[in-house]
């Protein structure tokens, strides 16, 4: 039996690849709050730039 469960997909609410928008969704966030921690992780070394990066080719378009 197949339960009710969330996909990550990419959303219309998108900025540059819908990234932050696809984890809004699937975490029930706001997708400017998703924005905001990305802009930190990228000021940390980086880190948010390539997780980001590796998102927007992992996350399938809806």
């Amino acid at each position: 039996m197949m339960g009710n469960y969330k996909r990550l997909r990419k959303t219309d609410d998108r900025m540059i690849f819908g990234v932050c928008g696809a984890l809004a969704d699937y975490f029930d966030m706001d997708p400017t709050l998703m924005r905001i921690i990305f802009v930190i992780l990228f000021f940390m070394g980086l880190i948010g730039l390539i997780f980001y990066l590796i998102l927007a080719i992992v996350i399938p378009s809806r």
